[in-house]
């Protein structure tokens, strides 16, 4: 019976509408049997390709710093109050009964607020329905996940669905430099808030400095300059700020108090988190997946570098999903670090030294040292090995998971403590 309901479930097209109406009916389930509790909460839903679980955890900062109860649901963490558990299934927008249920849970304890981290799929497959958001952020909309959507486009437009979703009363909080942008603002809310690097922005940074340690710019609002500093590094945090920051402020929160909120505020476990056990380089553990991301990523990197030192990138690709992208990761990384280890990732059902020779298509060795390297640990423990004096080792894509997909299903794998523990053997 169960094959039989695999094979009915594989010969129905993924955007189906059969498919989504029973997505639908799920939700409206889900809902149904928590009693609606986003009626009695203000959410703020954030969307976009990269940032998203940081930009949530700065809102949900924030949103405590001012007194408020807060949870927050995204794709490293559930939190309620200043309770965190990590987010078990690695989805981030799970099921809507896991949603509602979270969502009745912060109200039986007293919380008012709920920042949701707000996915392209669930949106589509109405996971996200009957939560009704105050506020709808979106960080950006680079080419990803297209093996569903179809075409960066549909992309935009399905992350649109957030907007769509807002109250009567709601805003929705856009990045000025994103060509989504164009798309976005024709779709009708009450309120509007811009945010960038662009003058004509409602809020907007200039004067950006970021070290291996922390961040800083200049915010400009309506009312002047104020001194935005972060104690986690990187300029796309900086972009981040200005997102959680737009967002709070739709809710009511003084920019100001944001300000100071942040200045506090230590990241989120897996996204940019420096691994440190007393060793003389540098090592992050970082979520970074998509082309955009490595560019960023890398290109901060970089910029907070002596010109003599080196970036070392652990790098692969996802299995079962957007397999072109994979020789463009190739690509950037042996542009962009000195050494580039090709790895195993999250092969799920396909293959993984097939994923891995895809991405090594694209890595140009004239430009970098370029190995591959099967076993993560492994290749791990090499560029340990490898890293000089005030190099930088980044290891991307894994995070905070704890797990990594494979064809046999989920097996335990927690990069940051792998990595904590090669760091302790090697010093040793």
């Amino acid at each position: 019976m169960k094959r039989l309901l695999r094979s009915l479930k594989k010969a129905i097209p993924l955007r189906s509408p059969v498919r989504l109406i029973w997505h639908a009916a799920r939700a409206w389930i889900a809902a149904l049997l928590y009693g609606f509790p986003a009626r009695k909460l203000t959410i703020i839903g954030i969307t976009g390709t990269d940032g998203k679980t940081t930009t949530v955890g700065m809102v949900a900062h924030i949103l405590a710093a001012a007194g408020i109860r807060t949870g927050a649901l995204s794709t490293a963490f559930l939190q309620i109050e200043n309770q965190r558990t990590w987010n078990a299934t690695q989805k981030t927008s799970p099921s809507p009964f896991l949603i509602q249920k979270f969502l009745r849970r912060l109200l039986s304890v007293g919380c008012t607020h709920a920042v949701l981290e707000v996915s392209s799929h669930g949106l589509v497959q109405n996971r996200l329905n009957y939560t009704w958001p105050l506020v709808g952020a979106v960080t950006n909309v680079t080419p990803e996940h297209l093996d569903y959507h179809g075409s960066l486009e549909q992309y935009q437009r399905d992350k649109g669905l957030l907007f769509a979703m807002l109250r009567k009363n709601g805003t929705k909080v856009l990045n000025y430099d994103d060509e989504s942008i164009a798309l976005f603002e024709q779709i009708s809310t009450m309120h509007t808030l811009t945010y960038g690097h662009t003058e004509s922005a409602d809020l907007w940074i200039s004067d950006i400095h970021s070290s291996l340690t922390g961040s800083q710019a200049n915010l400009h609002t309506k009312d002047g300059i104020l001194d935005l500093a972060l104690s986690i590094p990187g300029a796309f945090n900086l972009e981040n700020a200005c997102c959680a920051i737009s967002c709070v402020k739709a809710a009511g929160i003084p920019v100001q108090k944001s300000i100071d909120a942040l200045r506090s505020f230590i990241g989120i476990a897996g996204r940019m988190e420096r691994i440190d056990e007393g060793q003389d380089f540098s090592v992050f553990v970082d979520f970074t997946v998509t082309p955009a991301a490595y560019e960023k990523t890398l290109t901060t990197l970089r910029g907070m570098l002596p010109e003599d030192k080196r970036i070392l990138v652990l790098t692969g690709s996802c299995g079962d999903r957007m397999r072109e992208k994979r020789p463009i990761v190739g690509r950037l990384c042996s542009e962009l670090a000195d050494v580039v280890v090709v790895t195993n990732e999250d092969p799920y059902t396909e293959d993984p030294r097939k994923i891995i020779d895809e991405v090594w298509a694209g890595v140009d060795q004239s430009k970098t040292e370029a190995h591959k390297i099967f076993d993560r640990k492994e290749a791990i423990a090499f560029l340990f090995s490898h890293a000089q004096p005030g190099d930088a080792v980044i290891l991307c894509a894994k995070g905070s998971d704890t797990t990594m997909m494979t064809a046999q299903g989920q097996i335990p794998w927690n990069e940051r403590e792998i990595a904590r523990e090669l760091l302790r053997t090697q010093k040793n």
